[in-house]
């Protein structure tokens, strides 16, 4: 197993830097496309994957990644609103069918993966998205990979025992210092390649935020799991899970750097 997660973690990770070097539209359809199999993964599990709210769900995404191709941000709010009343109309016309909880989860479903991970590509097209975008893999996976090590060295108290048992206060902290040093190097390497005024300083702070974002998104996934009696969303990628088990973090993590950087960059 851990050969298997090794080896297929190199290949995302080569596969995640050819399509970000690409950019432009790579990045959109890659994007795109992840959130897509993220909203299949998530309705599986709450099992309206090929009902009517689902449907509308996969089509409310799908004409939020054409407002965002066109650069229709400020139609933002609207989407949010007519995606809701699109999932509702599913739940009252084929009342009971459904229940009002499936049509919550739906809508969940539109949000969260659907626009949340389409801010991966948002940073990707901001001024040196070619580099900021990293910062959300740094913080995500970075606090990811610091937190255990520094839960297993220093863990004490349990941050959430019933929800997730191995995970510690220590390991949190350990996680975000460790994220936000990350971004302190990054930051410092790439100085020349930004237009950030203070690189260091924007860096550590969007990855320090980054990564405490990142680990409400982990447990987020895992209470889904919990409440739905699964272990892993899917097997896309092997030794890793779905799309939801590996981008768990990184679909809370992208918007929290995307408005990092934006509030930075002031």
């Amino acid at each position: 197993m851990f050969v298997t997660r090794l080896i297929s973690g190199i290949a995302l990770v080569a596969v995640l830097i050819a399509v970000m070097l690409a950019g432009g539209s790579v990045v959109f359809l890659a994007t795109f496309l992840v959130a897509m199999i993220g909203m299949f993964e998530y309705y599986r599990a709450v099992g309206i994957e090929k009902a009517a709210p689902g449907i509308a769900g996969y089509a409310c995404c799908a004409a939020f990644y054409i407002l965002t191709a066109h650069r229709a941000e400020s139609l933002a709010q609207l989407f949010i609103v007519i995606s809701l009343m699109a999932v509702m109309a599913c739940y009252v016309l084929q009342f009971p069918k459904f229940t009002i909880e499936q049509a919550a989860e739906a809508f969940l479903g539109v949000v969260y993966p659907g626009v949340m991970m389409s801010y991966v590509y948002r940073v990707r097209m901001m001024p040196d998205g070619l580099y900021l975008v990293w910062l959300i893999f740094l913080s995500a996976w970075g606090c990811d990979t610091l937190a255990y090590c520094s839960g297993r060295l220093f863990g004490r108290h349990k941050m959430t025992p019933v929800l997730s048992p191995h995970k510690t206060v220590e390991g949190a902290v350990g996680g975000t210092l460790g994220a936000a040093l990350l971004g302190f190097l990054f930051g410092m390497v790439f100085a020349d390649r930004l237009t950030l005024a203070n690189p260091a300083i924007a860096c550590t702070l969007s990855c320090g935020i980054g990564a405490l974002i990142s680990q409400i998104g982990d447990l987020t996934a895992s209470g889904i799991k919990r409440n739905h009696g699964i272990k892993d969303y899917g097997h896309l990628i092997p030794g890793h899970g779905g799309i939801m088990d590996r981008f768990d973090s990184v679909i809370f993590t992208a918007p929290a750097i995307y408005l990092a950087l934006m509030f930075l960059a002031k």
